[in-house]
């Protein structure tokens, strides 16, 4: 059987719940907040962090580890962080290196340019209470020791300033010297000699490890989209060095990406561009109704030469300055469910052809197209191809031969148009050019990040449930192509290869029973649900009314005592033994210098700082003075107290150990900007609950066809839709509900479970985490005043339940602060809202016990 690499062996440890899911502080709070960390990118800190401290099979100095990252995952935050936590365990010297100069433009924009869309530090860094601030360096000699000092270059710069001798430029004396962390972007570009099998004493891999064994402290840090696992001495090079996986699929089923959707057609590719504009066109208008600010993009594809780029973009040109309604006005013979959907919003809002054509022309004038294929052209447009996101960025076209290649992390490219018809596959193979194809696709897939009021993961695809809904457009990549059956079979399999495109995909319609829209719940009933919120600052007046709960502090002082053991002759000293004490001492009898000095040497403690979660304080003396603040603490003196009093120094160690407790509370207690509001608010149900049109795939559990179970619900007056799509845990949930309806109709007179898919959200009191409930069960008492019961039910698997515990506390939270208040409106209506804890299979008498329980 063959050893697993390092990478699954990781897997099962994460699994067990073994790995330890913390973010140091050197990394979470000097990232830019704005790029909240992601579940996997969480895992991947994980298993650094593991491997880096403890044993693992076959462990080697020095450390050389690989993440094998889908494009778009955001494989160079992953590195920022990890420059952050290595800087914090005494690495100053970082070697960035990758095949393209493009990569190390963007890359050192991300990391010098504070005003870039995507800078990836945050304004201010801090460890280990200091500024840190970081450096673009030549080499690695004379170099300030506290800076993070970064030398960017290209694999074949360094293969050869490191063969022939510059001045001023990196060499094998640096490696030799300093413990050096080496930074490999797209590594799969590293390894010519592994995989012919030849040792090539001049190859770049050669030079990698030559610098990379110089010195035993020395860290090799590799990522790439696209590891080789099937090359038999790539799997023996890399056995015990991957150490995480997460492949394109896993992160297109993660919803991390677009969804990829082929529109092709028998139109003439004047017509498909035309097509193509009115799509990106309803695009930029559904996003601007939602207040999205989004400028979609369209990449015209040549298939080979630069002059088949400038004969489209010329083409193009002619199109637009004859654009009218008239031509608009063609495309409504399409059958493509999309563009159908595209006019009727134009119609819906009252645009004209005419009126779109005039916006068509306004948005895509010659300005605002680009041709980026000879160097001249991609050194004169840098810039604006990789600010494409920009506001102030007018770019609406690019023409090009090659243009999605690594580096270019575009996020706004909604449309691909192939402008060409031939194709290159043929016996039964898929030809280069249909690969190219799928992995420019996979390129173009990045999610573009928007928010909603009721949705606010503003990284995830947010309507695989809900395909009817008109911003679903904004979460897909459309390629354009001619309508030629074998061409799209065959770019559809290179698709489904790359991981792009699930072929198991299905779609299911899940719809509300006529008989339930009869009932007066469904026309006249009511859902409540709370808000997201900004957290309120203006309400905080102290340390208190933050979290911050703490009010004695422990400082322990060294005593000094010890002893001696001689092995040999077995003869021991005695240590030295004295009088250990304690003393309490409140930090408002604390010298006021030395305070103000401890203040002074944490960054945090800037009043600008503090004042951003103390909007009321009004000064850094009313900081330290008010009982509200500093003024109430006390630090316990631990150890040899004597002359304390006169001890300035371990004081102000003390202080600043104290301070730096407070804000690592502080940090943690106020690591998301939003709250849920406590105030529930009511909606009309037949407003909520709505069809809706889902996507799976058919291999998972809720992608299954279940005849029986759906056979099952719609045969249930109690069940609101027609259909169930769930997880096991979910329908034996309504299954057991089934057996006790009986006993619930006892009590009450309507009895109603509705599937909750994504139909509404509430927010987690202390972070604002959404959270949609599987089912919302409504149940109505009549003893003289009709009190209608609102219940949040979620099901949900023991091997799950401690990674939601926060979902089952806030349903504990709703419970305990809603569950004996009645709302009432006007007239009889009076509602209570509970929350169940979760339901599970193996412990349903549990479940029946606590919803028996929240009734009574």
């Amino acid at each position: 059987m063959p050893e697993k690499i390092l990478y699954e062996t990781l897997d099962a440890v994460s699994s067990m719940g073994f790995l330890k899911k913390e973010i140091p502080d050197s990394i979470k709070i000097n990232l830019n907040p704005k790029f909240k960390i992601r579940t996997y990118q969480t895992e991947a800190f994980a298993r650094f962090l593991h491997c880096y401290k403890n044993e693992f099979p076959n462990k080697q100095l020095p450390l050389h580890f690989l993440f094998n990252m889908a494009t778009g995952s955001g494989k160079t935050l992953i590195m920022t962080g990890l420059i952050l936590y290595l800087y914090e365990r005494g690495y100053r010297n970082f070697l960035f290196f990758v095949n393209s100069l493009n990569i190390i433009d963007k890359t050192k924009d991300n990391f010098f340019n504070p005003l870039s869309i995507k800078y990836l530090f945050n304004n201010v860094i801090t460890i280990d209470n200091r500024r840190i601030q970081i450096a673009s360096v030549n080499n690695f000699e004379g170099i300030n020791p506290n800076d993070i000092n970064i030398c960017f270059t290209t694999i074949q710069k360094l293969h050869s300033d490191l063969t022939t001798e510059r001045e001023n430029s990196i060499t094998y004396e640096d490696f030799r010297k300093h413990k050096i962390i080496l930074l490999s972007d797209e590594s799969h570009h590293m390894n010519v000699s592994t995989k012919t099998g030849m040792e090539l004493f001049e190859s770049w891999e050669n030079t990698v490890q030559n610098i990379f064994y110089m010195n035993r402290d020395n860290i090799l840090l590799e990522f790439t989209a696209t590891h080789d696992f099937a090359t038999p001495e790539m799997v023996n090079k890399y056995q015990n060095k991957v150490i995480f996986r997460y492949d394109l699929p896993d992160f297109r089923n993660d919803r991390f990406s677009k969804d990829v959707t082929l529109v092709y057609s028998d139109f003439d590719l004047d017509e498909r561009i035309i097509q193509t504009l009115i799509l990106s066109q309803y695009k930029q208008e559904v996003a601007a109704k939602h207040r999205i600010n989004l400028k979609p993009v369209i990449l015209f594809k040549a298939q080979r030469t630069i002059a088949q780029s400038q004969e489209n973009k010329a083409n193009f040109h002619k199109i637009i300055a004859g654009f009218s309604g008239k031509e608009i006005s063609k495309i409504r013979k399409s059958k493509i469910p999309i563009v159908q959907r595209a006019f009727q919003f134009f119609e819906e809002n009252s645009v004209s052809d005419a009126q779109l054509a005039e916006r068509i022309k306004r948005e895509f004038r010659e300005e605002f197209c680009l041709s980026v294929n000879n160097e001249k052209e991609k050194e004169n447009y840098q810039i604006l191809v990789n600010t494409l996101e920009d506001k102030s960025n007018r770019i609406r076209a690019i023409f090009a031969v090659q243009k999605l290649n690594e580096g270019w992390d575009v996020l706004n490219l909604f449309d691909i148009v192939r402008c060409y018809e031939t194709r290159d596959s043929g016996k039964g193979k898929l030809g280069k050019t249909t690969i190219s194809e799928a992995q420019l696709i996979g390129r173009g897939a990045r999610y573009f990040p928007f928010v909603l009021p009721e949705i606010p993961d503003r990284f995830r695809r947010k309507f695989d449930n809900d395909l009817d809904n008109e911003l679903r457009v904004i979460e897909e990549l459309h390629y354009h192509s001619i309508n030629d059956s074998r061409y799209i079979t065959e770019i559809r399999q290179a698709l489904v290869e790359q991981g792009i495109m699930d072929e198991n995909e299905v779609t299911r319609e899940m719809k509300l029973k006529e008989s339930f829209k009869t009932k007066n719940l469904f026309k006249y009933g009511l859902i409540y649900s709370n808000k997201r919120i900004k957290k309120n600052y203006q309400k905080i007046n102290s340390f208190a009314d933050l979290g911050v709960t703490r009010r004695n502090f422990v400082h322990n002082i060294a005593t000094g005592r010890g002893g001696t053991r001689t092995i040999l002759d077995g003869t021991q000293q005695a240590a030295v033994v004295m009088e250990e004490t304690r003393k309490d001492l409140p930090v408002n009898k604390i010298e006021r210098n030395i305070i103000q000095s401890a203040i002074a040497r944490n960054p945090f403690y800037t009043f600008q700082s503090i004042q951003r979660y103390f909007l009321n304080l009004k000064s850094i003396n009313e900081f330290i003075d008010s009982e509200n603040y500093l003024g109430s603490l006390e630090i316990t003196f631990h150890g040899d107290i004597y002359n304390l009093d006169e001890n300035k120094v371990e004081k102000l160690d003390a202080m600043l150990n104290l301070l730096d407790e407070i804000e690592s509370e502080i940090r943690l207690l106020n690591t998301n900007e939003f709250e849920g509001s406590r105030e529930f608010h009511h909606s009309r149900i037949h407003e909520v609950f709505k069809d809706k049109t889902l996507k799976f795939s058919k291999d998972t559990e809720r992608g299954k066809d279940d005849p029986q179970l759906t056979n099952f619900v719609s045969s249930k007056d109690w069940y609101a839709f027609d259909t169930l799509y769930g997880t096991s845990e979910e329908k034996a949930f309504v299954r057991m509900l089934d057996r006790h309806i009986k006993k619930l109709e006892a009590q009450y007179e309507d009895i109603f479970l509705i599937r909750n898919e994504g139909h509404f959200s509430i927010y987690n009191f202390s972070d604002g985490q959404a959270f949609q409930p599987d089912f919302v069960l409504f149940l109505r008492e009549i003893n003289g005043q009709s009190i209608t019961y609102q219940l949040f039910i979620e099901p949900k698997g023991l091997f799950l339940s401690e990674h939601d515990h926060w979902k089952e506390e806030f349903l504990k939270e709703i419970t305990e602060e809603f569950g004996e208040k009645i709302l009432k409106l006007e007239g009889d209506s009076k509602y209570r809202l509970i929350g169940v804890p979760f339901y599970n299979n193996e412990d349903e008498n549990q479940f029946r016990a606590s919803l028996e329980s929240v009734l009574n």
